[in-house]
């Protein structure tokens, strides 16, 4: 199926019930009309990080149902799978392998051997220091084969999940593999997670290297067009990276408007979110919440480092339940850059706030994607952060049936419903078509969409420090409060 103009749901598959019989029972009676796509977080077989270490992508973890579950909700929904271009689990059949045979493995040139990476007597901490990491140590990990031999291979996130060296023909078979059985498993788009590290170059800092990140992606794009599928890389970095994304005509993430949202409800000023949004592309899924944590970086530059820090110090004063700690290394927090909290809990709890930010995001340019716990404004779960001392579980709540049943029937959650349906019928919404921004005062914005024919016009128009906000289609009202 191809991608509609719709909103996406973006969710874990035991999530919104225990696995995807009960997900697919939530959807055909709460979320008729409300959500037009679905993405996936990894449901494949994994060793760790919640999906993200995947072992196997020929099947669905047994726990969550089969492929025809997936494939029949493809039939309705367009769908997005996950492909950690970067790295694959220490329990797959590969690693497995090269471990067990080490130099006579077949499969010893899918992963980066730091000894062969480097030149003798290298890595020096300079190197080392080079490194664009994710956490305060070199990103190796020393592995010992079953002939007692030990070497070190690249490792950038967590212990379960080791690098592939994407330059060699036998990823490349493996990533064509994939593309191709996720295409008969009816995948609309492949979120390319991690990307932006899977190029390794010797004197680099590892991350985004130009011009070799660009051919990886072409070869990749080249190889999903053959099945009618679509990219959409992810990348947590500067807005620029983004842009430059896009101008090569691939879709990219509006992960700065979370924060740049957050800045403009505390603040009660327009400037920064009118400026925004004049400059950001059509051709993007936006987002204001996601199972990490809220971005800080992605906004640096379209906010200042004072109002990055204001709207910092803020969410933790405003937000509902939330602490500095929760983002720390105490609850194994992995990004210095990102602030775990759900968005809901992030504007306090505050129903108003809420609902406004997400008529923002309807909007703004763009496919809106919406966070099963963000769909039915969820707070923070410190009970599971606690539990599992996890600062990102704290937005990734397990509802079941009974407790969803309950939430849909919340003002908010239905009037959130009632705008995501408008958002999805109303041709103002083209991606061809046209948007344009008022600020009539420092706290108010005025957002029009209007069709690629200009017959149909959506009008936004919002005071951002008393909340009052009015939605209308061609002069018919649809939503105010």
């Amino acid at each position: 199926m191809k991608i509609k103009n719709k909103v996406m749901l973006i969710t874990y598959a035991d999530s919104l019930g225990k696995d995807l019989k009960e997900l697919s029972m939530v959807l055909d009676k709460h979320l008729n009309g409300v959500i037009g796509g679905i993405h996936f977080l990894p449901f494949f077989p994994s060793s760790g990080d919640r999906g993200f270490a995947p072992s196997d992508y020929t099947m669905v973890d047994p726990s969550f149902g089969g492929w025809k579950e997936i494939e029949k909700l493809g039939e309705t929904y367009f769908l997005m799978f996950d492909f950690m271009i970067n790295h694959i689990s220490k329990e797959s059949i590969f690693f497995e392998d090269f471990k067990k045979n080490h130099n006579q493995s077949k499969y010893k040139d899918m992963f980066i051997r730091i000894h062969e990476f480097f030149p003798e007597g290298r890595p020096n901490q300079e190197d080392i220091d080079l490194i664009y990491k994710r956490k305060d140590k070199a990103p190796f990990q020393k592995i010992t084969f079953a002939d007692g031999l030990s070497e070190q291979v690249w490792n950038t996130f967590g212990e379960e999940q080791i690098d592939l060296d994407v330059t060699k023909e036998v990823v490349k078979q493996f990533i064509r593999e994939t593309i191709k059985d996720m295409a008969s498993h009816g995948c609309s788009l492949i979120r390319l997670d991690a990307f932006a590290y899977a190029i390794k170059k010797l004197d680099t800092n590892d991350f985004f290297i130009e011009p070799e990140i660009w051919s990886l992606l072409d070869e990749v794009r080249n190889e999903a067009a053959k099945y009618e599928i679509d990219l959409l890389p992810e990348i947590h970095e500067h807005y620029s990276i983004q842009m430059k994304i896009s101008d090569h005509d691939y879709y990219v993430y509006d992960f700065a408007l979370p924060m740049v949202t957050l800045y403009s409800l505390y603040s009660g000023k327009s400037e920064r979110l009118a400026n925004w949004l004049k400059i950001s592309p059509m051709k993007q899924f936006t987002t204001l919440d996601t199972h990490d944590g809220i971005g800080v970086v992605d906004a640096r530059d379209l906010l200042t480092e004072e109002e990055l820090n204001y709207t910092s110090e803020e969410l933790y004063k405003v937000g509902a339940n939330v602490k500095k700690s929760y983002s720390s290394a105490n609850y194994n927090n992995l990004d210095i850059y990102q602030i775990n909290s759900t968005y809901y809990s992030a504007l306090g709890d505050n129903d108003e706030s809420y609902l406004m930010a997400r008529a923002i995001q309807c909007f703004a340019p763009g496919i809106p994607q919406i966070y099963y716990v963000g769909l039915l404004a969820g707070k923070n779960d410190i009970e599971l952060l606690e539990k599992t001392k996890e600062g990102r579980n704290i937005n990734r709540h397990y509802y079941t049936i009974e407790e969803i049943d309950k939430q849909v029937q919340r003002p908010v959650v239905s009037k959130l419903f009632r705008l995501l349906a408008f958002r999805n019928t109303s041709d103002a919404f083209d991606l061809e078509g046209s948007i344009e921004i008022e600020t009539p005062s420092d706290s108010e914005i005025i957002i029009y969409r209007k069709s690629r024919d200009k017959t149909v016009v959506a009008v936004f128009t919002a005071d951002l420090k008393t909340k009052e906000f009015s939605v209308y289609e061609n002069d018919n009202q649809i939503l105010s409060q």
